[in-house]
């Protein structure tokens, strides 16, 4: 098929060349200039609406601000070909996602919320999580794009917001592991334990799982170089919160771990890994202590 991509960020451009690889044409635009030699394969076209001249396009971009600026302000949904699915793989807000689905709707277009659990090397590998929502039909069309991206997509109905507020919810649940974490190893440490062998012990007994088994390496290598970007996560609790607040509800330990990524942005840290709160916590919240070269951050 001929795909569109919008949005060569690390995520986008390791999801665009495995498209490549699967045999798809794939033509891709980027508010930055993107080499070619970055993305051998695929096509790098002037104009996001050149993307949009396919069967198919994916966006990828940053947030609600991004999508709406380049898609929905530059007119895009009115010029698209007739028929396009339009495949929203960025984290955005739930509000946002009922929007989207009512443009494309009065425009003639597909529309499918595809937020994606993974990280650039498992999105290069084609072992994501896809978080799937939208009409039958057009879940179903695009379905075998998805598929070599994919290690499972799972389909959450047709309604698309499903997949947004699942997406923000998984983020959300992963921060609260990483806060519970170093909070752990404030006690534990506090008498001697090694976070290590704390480690150890809960992954062994109460806490598996790929979430726990990742940060909890981080926080022992006291390795923070960005897989997943502090502000960028912070960007992710506030949508989250705004979801909350939409159905009259307080989420208290959301409040937490938004607050403490706010703490790591305000001591500048904001492109270490989100792994970066637990730090913070185990200094103590010292957020000048955390933005100090004594980080020992690792590559």
């Amino acid at each position: 098929m001929q795909i569109g991509f919008v949005g060569l960020g690390s995520m986008g451009s390791a999801m665009a060349l495995t498209l490549v690889k699967a045999g798809h044409d794939v033509r891709a635009w980027n508010r930055s200039k993107v080499a070619q030699d970055g993305v051998p394969g695929v096509t790098l076209v002037e104009r996001a609406a050149d993307a949009f001249e396919a069967d198919a396009v994916f966006t990828m971009l940053s947030d609600d601000l991004a999508i709406r600026e380049v898609i929905l302000d530059a007119g895009l949904l009115a010029s698209a070909q007739p028929r396009l699915i339009h495949i929203v793989t960025s984290t955005i807000s739930v509000a946002f996602a009922r929007e989207l689905e009512l443009l494309h709707e009065e425009a003639g277009l597909g529309y499918v919320s595809a937020p994606v659990l993974g990280r650039p090397n498992v999105a290069a590998s084609g072992q994501l999580n896809i978080l799937a929502a939208g009409k039958a039909g057009a879940v179903a069309a695009i379905e075998p794009l998805l598929v070599p991206l994919s290690r499972k997509v799972w389909k959450l109905g047709e309604d698309p917001a499903r997949a947004n507020a699942a997406k923000l919810a998984c983020n959300m649940m992963i921060a609260m592991a990483i806060e519970a974490m170093a909070e752990g190893v404030v006690l534990t440490e506090s008498v001697g334990l090694d976070r290590a062998d704390f480690f150890e012990l809960i992954l062994g007994t109460l806490f598996s799982g790929r979430a726990y088994e990742s940060y909890s390496a981080q926080i022992t290598g006291r390795s923070f170089e960005p897989g997943f970007k502090a502000r960028l996560a912070l960007k992710d609790m506030r949508l989250a919160t705004e979801a909350s607040n939409g159905i009259g509800r307080t989420l208290p330990l959301l409040e937490a771990v938004r607050e403490g990524l706010s703490k790591a942005i305000s001591a500048g840290v904001g492109e270490k890994d989100w792994s970066i709160m637990a730090d913070m916590t185990i200094r103590g919240g010292n957020g000048a202590a955390a933005s100090e070269n004594n980080l020992e951050t690792k590559s």
